[in-house]
């Protein structure tokens, strides 16, 4: 079952039909017993208004209401050793080299719904950024008791230069305008995603291809339920929290982002995230 936001509307895709979500309001959707038995209720007593190609043509929206995004950080080897690249003249290299061998995870606030951007929209980049990158997440879906019931994809857009002049900036290199994007759907297995899955990412510019990469998500240090779980230890969600769990396709250090480059990233059982990239004035 995959869930769209579509002019406001909800639709759910079943089986290659597509069916509207009639008088469901998202986050209460989002947050029904047993999610997955719900959705195919409602699909049993609907009418398909089309099939896939129907959806595609569609504007979708980033799969979301009034939910907070969160991510976590340094969950893969080669995020710890990126992020300690990028801090070892600020001295910050040894926090990062910690946090990925400790218990607590590294959990930080990414993005409001409002600042998010959805499928096929622009993300930023900072102006007063020189090295900016996007980090291709698998998403977790948790309704407000703290249970896993879907995952889309995530980019979690970073200013590498300024996390890396100092730990204390990573609210500025993690969260501005449109730093975030999910997307295209939320989807909800009758099952948690596979742990071979893979994330794929591709970036272009002018038609030309500057960064392909792929991992498997069974390349996670930390577990999902773990980190789902210190997120809500001390907080309440009402209508749910989004989270980011994390990146380990890092493009070189050399490479950054450009404004115009299209950062494509596909996850096995969900689909593709695309969007565009714009300086931030």
């Amino acid at each position: 079952m995959k869930l769209y936001k579509i002019s406001d509307s909800v639709y759910i895709e079943y089986q290659q039909q597509v069916y509207p979500a009639a008088g469901q309001h998202w986050d209460e959707l989002v947050n029904a017993v047993d999610l997955y038995v719900h959705l195919q209720s409602l699909v049993a007593t609907a009418t398909p208004v089309g099939d896939a190609g129907w959806l595609h043509s569609q504007q979708m929206q980033a799969p979301l209401g009034t939910q907070e995004i969160w991510a976590a950080g340094v969950t893969y080897l080669r995020s710890k050793e990126a992020r300690m690249e990028e801090s070892k003249l600020s001295g910050g290299a040894d926090f990062y080299a910690k946090v990925y061998e400790a218990e607590r995870p590294e959990l930080f606030f990414k993005s409001t719904a409002s600042r998010c951007a959805g499928p096929g929209e622009a993300v930023y980049i900072r102006s007063d950024s020189h090295w900016n990158v996007p980090e291709p997440e698998l998403t977790l879906f948790a309704n407000r008791h703290g249970k896993i019931v879907g995952y889309t994809i995530g980019n979690d857009m970073s200013s590498r230069d300024i996390e890396g002049e100092n730990p204390l900036y990573l609210p500025q290199a993690k969260c501005y305008e449109r730093s975030a994007a999910i997307g295209p759907c939320l989807w909800v297995p009758g099952h948690p995603i596979h742990p071979d899955a893979k994330i794929r990412m591709q970036i272009s510019r002018n038609a030309a291809q500057v960064f392909s990469g792929e991992i498997s998500i069974n390349q996670m240090k930390r577990k999902q339920d773990e980190l789902i779980n210190y997120l809500f230890r001390a907080m309440h969600f009402e209508q749910g929290a989004y989270l980011m769990t994390g990146t380990c396709l890092v493009p070189p250090n050399d490479f950054t982002l450009q404004p115009g480059d299209i950062v494509s990233i596909t996850i096995d059982g969900i689909g593709m995230l695309e969007n565009k990239v714009e300086q931030l004035n």
